[in-house]
């Protein structure tokens, strides 16, 4: 039976699509990818950590050129989540234009497939919208 998968491991589609990370048992540091030390502390102990579903705009760049195939303009975004963490992502479902994404602005974790293949399965990506 064809399903979805995550195109990034971090993407969790159980439940409520969000993203986890590997937490540091010892010192908390976390990390989208995974560790055999912490590169904080470097203990060997990691606990997988849900994160928020929303957050706000830290810094934003409207980009104009791209690699062939990739539409233009786009925007790419750090954003910091509510109540910690923070992720590089594209902020979408609105126009690239300053006057439509600012700091600080509140954004929301959206999904979407990003492609289908011959079996079926559906490959999902993420990123933020508006949350206003």
């Amino acid at each position: 039976m064809p399903g979805q998968i995550p195109v990034v491991d971090y993407l969790v589609l159980d439940g409520e699509p969000h993203l986890a990370t590997n937490r540091c048992t010892s010192c908390g540091a976390e990390y989208f990818d995974r560790r055999n030390a912490c590169a904080r502390c470097g203990s060997r102990t990691f606990d997988r950590a849900d994160l928020s579903t929303t957050g706000v705009v830290r810094s934003f760049t409207i980009v104009q050129r791209a690699a062939p195939g990739v539409p233009t303009p786009y925007v790419s975004a750090v954003v910091d989540l509510d109540g910690g963490g923070v992720v590089k992502a594209n902020v979408v479902n609105t126009d690239a234009t300053p006057d439509k994404v600012s700091l600080g602005m509140p954004v929301r974790l959206t999904t979407w497939v990003a492609d289908t293949d011959s079996q079926g399965t559906e490959a999902v990506a993420f990123g933020f919208e508006p949350a206003n």
